[in-house]
């Protein structure tokens, strides 16, 4: 039997959830396209969020005859077939969509490009990575891009709701009510993925059983919202369970988001922030393993990024504290923001030509390395500034390194009498 999300594919514009800014009423793609004005494009989106169902609309909204290829599965030579099987006087014209199509090497992109330029074919291509790094110059230049969004939580239950109710394309001959709170705990669970979201639904249908302990019983998280207010609590417990260095609590609260469907770079791009705003320099080493992660965790995806993750938390957790680097550089702004631009000294200026020359620049700058230790006494901050500290670091980790040697040195000029 087809599968649910097949047989729930909206047949127009209209029933489409999710995507108001670019098929909505009155949305600027919507008002050309109704125009007569559609042009080749690229849907760029997640998974899930309506790209193939688009295109087809597109093509019937266009009167277009609809064609498609997976990229995974084709090549030139049927890009080849398709050009050819088109009539030469072909009334009602071609939409080649081309599911995937960063799959598609340059050579095999190149040969879309004079169907596209001559107007063959209306191209929309289907990808869920990065047209800027997937798709060559020339295909970008003569295509439209269009950005899909993850379908949100309220038109997912919405799609559900119309699932549950249909008799000719749903589940209202075979499925009961569902229980109160299935439809939002789903839509919650599904990443905004409307796909996922009616797979689940049909899974729970499968079973007679429409309820939260049956989608439980699916392995399926329905504690975690990623839009609501439970989503920020538990995004303030895990920062605040690694500032208060606990481990455990740490990962107990990373679990619970990854398990409810958070993305995982979301999670990992938090702990960026944290190892620099609440570690700073008293373990460098902290961004470097943050960011790492995130990489890691964007380049890997679920469920193995877990590991990356776990790793990452906990050493950031049990990692030495210090906000001394965030405090400093949120003073230094606050003063920007109260003394304004305020002259560079005439010693520290560049001099690049004779008249910078001439007027003191760079004059009695003291190079640190013609000197003992490598420092010189001299004023680096504006004359209105001088003698203001904005970086005090703190006595923990790397950082108290970073305390002494700054005592020392001021130590040893004084002992230089400067």
């Amino acid at each position: 039997m087809t599968p649910l999300a097949d047989r729930m594919r909206p047949r127009s514009l209209d029933e489409i959830l999710g995507q108001d800014h670019l098929v909505g009423p009155g949305a600027p793609f919507r008002r050309a396209l109704e125009a007569g004005r559609l042009r080749s494009c690229v849907l760029w989106g997640p998974p899930g969020t309506g790209k193939t169902t688009i295109a087809r609309c597109l093509a019937a909204a266009a009167n277009l005859r609809f064609v498609q290829l997976s990229a995974v599965l084709s090549g030139t030579k049927d890009l080849k077939e398709v050009v050819e099987a088109i009539p030469p006087l072909d009334p009602r014209g071609t939409l080649l969509f081309v599911d995937e199509i960063h799959r598609w090497n340059k050579a095999q992109q190149d040969a879309l490009l004079p169907h596209v330029e001559s107007g063959r074919i209306v191209l929309v291509g289907a990808t869920t990575e990065n047209p800027a790094f997937h798709l060559i110059p020339a295909l970008r230049s003569r295509t439209e891009l269009l950005i899909l969004e993850r379908i949100g939580k309220a038109e997912l239950v919405q799609l559900l709701e119309r699932a549950l109710t249909d008799d000719e394309r749903g589940l209202a001959g075979s499925a009961g009510p569902a229980e109160d709170g299935l439809l939002a705990a789903v839509a919650a669970a599904s990443d905004g993925d409307a796909r996922r979201a009616l797979g689940l639904v049909e899974r729970l249908a499968d079973r007679g059983a429409l309820t939260l302990a049956a989608l439980r019983a699916l392995g399926i998280a329905v504690f975690h919202d990623r839009d609501g207010d439970a989503h920020y609590d538990i995004v303030s417990a895990f920062i605040k369970s690694m500032r208060g260095s606990d481990p455990d609590a740490a990962v107990y609260w990373m679990a619970r988001m990854l398990a409810g469907g958070e993305d995982p770079v979301f999670v990992a791009r938090r702990m960026v922030i944290f190892a620099s705003e609440d570690i700073g320099n008293a373990d460098p080493r902290a961004l470097e393993l943050a960011v790492a992660v995130m990489d890691g965790a964007a380049r890997i995806g679920m469920p193995e990024a877990r590991i990356l993750l776990g790793q990452a938390a906990t050493y950031l957790a049990t990692a030495p504290k210090s906000n001394a680097a965030y405090k400093a550089i949120n003073a230094a702004l606050a003063e920007v923001r109260a003394s304004g631009a305020l002259p560079v000294p005439v010693h520290l200026r560049n001099a690049p030509t004779g008249l910078a020359k001439s007027l003191g620049h760079g004059a009695d700058y003291r190079y640190p390395h013609d000197f003992p230790d490598h420092i010189a006494r001299q004023q680096y901050l504006p004359d209105e500034l001088a003698g203001k500290v904005y970086y005090e670091p703190v006595d923990a980790g790397a950082e108290r390194t970073i305390r002494e040697r700054l005592a020392w040195w001021e130590r040893r000029l004084r002992e230089r009498g400067e």
